[in-house]
């Protein structure tokens, strides 16, 4: 699973080193969610779990928490992008909800694309829970406008759910941003998002996160996603320390509270990710780097095109072992492996094919409708 954060025009990628810490964390989580898929959608896993059964159930069970990496990742980027010194902007909320929009959507609508016609190719393979049927018109637009979940629609990969809740929460992020930028006075606005924030995680953790009805919307995962935000605006070398100790504070007391009042592991992990990302997820690292951090960067780079393919590649690859491999663990296991690695490279292939060349088309659009979309 992969975060996708806006580049500044004109900015050379890598000229001031990139954020290898939270690459890292990208790389290491966005690994876990395929394994995870693996383990839970496809007969591979089921014929591989004698061979392996305490990894393989982990994996089912536990490895999708991954995706709160995620979350305090996007909130982190999302606070360096939108008001990296703390304060509330003017910005344009169109314009900018719109640029997320075009850049996720595109290599998203091709992926799920891809998925359709590998269900297709499973479906002449095997019997499985994990094959979609064919979609009709109003599931395919349901999709394209990340609103599956919302009107009650089957969705048509594995992850598709994430993609529209990222962009609830930047959309929420920035209409907030928005909206503090016009009604803050110039004492007001030094405090104002970080409170905003934290009514937002609290509300998130105490409430929205305890009820499963939510978790089609952006106030369920907000908490984790604020504490990202929050992460950001205290690691902020600028801030006096008692400025700093507050807003560390403020991560940890509703957090701790919520969680003693409803122990959810989940949320414990994105306030150690949070936590982390207060300490070291400033710290930057070359672009020509050692230590295999170019490797890390590289994958960090594909990670979003990866989390899209992954899905229909692991479907091809349970429905071909199924087809014409004996059910041994062994081969089964080796199929896991496999389906891993043609997923990596499908999604080297498919963030040079298409993530980057959608990106370039789309820039120019997004330029032209965000000079046309003022709304300041």
């Amino acid at each position: 699973m992969a975060v996708v954060v806006e580049k500044v025009s004109g900015a050379k990628a890598g000229a001031p080193g990139q954020f290898g810490l939270i690459n890292l964390l990208k790389v290491i989580a966005a690994q876990l969610i395929v394994l995870h898929h693996l383990a839970f959608y496809g007969p591979m896993a089921d014929y591989a779990r004698p061979l392996m059964p305490d990894v393989i159930d982990w994996l089912d069970s536990f490895a999708r928490i991954a995706v709160q990496v995620f979350l305090v990742i996007g909130g982190f980027l999302v606070a360096k992008s939108l008001f990296p010194k703390g304060q509330p902007g003017l910005i344009n909320p169109l314009g900018t909800v719109w640029r997320r929009y075009a850049k996720l959507v595109p290599p998203f609508m091709v992926a799920i694309l891809f998925a359709v016609a590998a269900s297709a190719l499973a479906n002449r393979w095997m019997t499985h829970d994990s094959i979609s049927a064919p979609p009709d018109f109003l599931q395919l637009a349901a999709h394209a406008l990340l609103l599956q979940g919302v009107l009650g629609y089957d969705s048509l990969s594995a992850g598709a759910w994430y993609v529209a809740i990222d962009f609830q929460l930047y959309a929420v992020v920035a209409l907030l941003v928005w909206l503090c930028g016009r009604f803050s006075g110039s004492r007001l606005r030094r405090w104002l998002m970080p409170a905003v924030i934290i009514i937002g995680i609290s509300m998130s953790l105490l409430y929205f996160n305890r009820d499963p009805d939510w978790d089609e919307w952006a106030p369920y995962f907000f908490g984790s996603y604020g504490l990202g935000i929050m992460a950001w605006l205290a690691s902020d070398p600028a801030r006096r320390p008692r400025a700093v100790a507050l807003l560390a504070a403020m991560i940890l007391l509703p957090t701790l509270i919520a969680l003693a009042l409803d122990f959810r592991l989940r949320i414990a992990v994105a306030l150690v990710v949070a936590c982390v990302l207060f300490l070291f997820g400033r710290a930057r690292t070359g672009s020509y780097s050692y230590w295999g951090m170019s490797a890390v960067n590289r994958l960090a780079q594909i990670s979003y095109s990866v989390f899209l393919i992954h899905f229909p590649v692991c479907l091809v690859m349970n429905a071909a072992f199924t087809r014409f491999v004996p059910p041994e663990p062994h081969y089964q296991a080796l199929g896991m492996l496999l389906a891993w690695g043609a997923s990596l490279m499908a999604g080297a292939a498919f963030y040079r094919w298409v993530e980057l060349p959608l990106g370039r088309a789309m820039q120019s659009v997004t330029e032209v409708a965000s000079s046309r979309t003022a709304f300041i």
